[in-house]
C-alpha cells in the first residue's frame, strides 16, 4: 500500500474501547510504540478490529506538533511521543522535522519560524504530538 501520509505505524491492536459513536483503538508497534486512535464505531466494525488483529495507523506530517521540554501529562493529545530530532530540512516557510523514538521515525511539518524559536537541531530532544482523532486506522486486505 502506498499513501501520501508520511507516518505509517504497523502493529497489533492491543486494546479497543467501544462507544456508541466512536471507538478508541490502541495499536502497539513491534518496537513497543503505542498509538491511540479515535475512529467511528462503524469503521472499527467494518475493519473487524479487535485485540490481536494486525493493523496500521497513518498520520499526516502536517498533523504532528513538535514540542520541547514537555511531558505526556502536560498536553491533552493522547499521542505524545518523546524522542530525538534526527533530521531537519528547512524551507522558506515550512520545515520538515524527523523525530526518532524507540526505532520509529515520525515526520512533522512545522513553520521554519517555530524550528528556530524552539532551537530544533539534530540530536536535540523533542516530542511529536498528535490527537487520536488525527490517526487513520487501516488493515491489509
Amino acid at each position: 500500500m502506498q499513501t501520501s501520509a508520511r507516518n505509517r505505524f504497523a502493529g497489533e491492536v492491543v486494546d479497543i474501547t467501544h462507544g456508541a459513536v466512536n471507538d478508541e483503538v490502541t495499536l502497539r508497534t513491534a518496537d513497543g510504540l503505542e498509538i491511540v486512535a479515535i475512529i467511528t464505531h462503524g469503521s472499527a466494525t467494518t475493519l473487524g478490529l479487535s485485540a490481536g488483529k494486525r493493523a496500521f495507523a497513518l498520520v499526516k506530517a502536517s498533523s504532528v506538533i513538535v514540542m520541547v521540554d514537555v511531558s505526556k501529562n502536560q498536553v491533552s493529545a493522547r499521542n505524545c511521543i518523546a524522542g530525538t530530532v534526527t533530521g531537519l530540512t528547512k524551507g522558506a516557510v515550512n520545515s520538515e522535522v524527523t523525530i526518532e523514538a524507540g526505532g520509529a521515525q515520525i515526520a512533522a511539518i512545522v513553520t521554519t519560524e517555530s524550528v528556530e524559536r524552539l532551537g530544533l537541531a539534530a540530536g536535540k530532544a523533542a516530542s511529536a504530538i498528535f490527537k487520536a482523532s488525527s490517526v487513520i486506522v487501516g488493515v491489509e486486505s
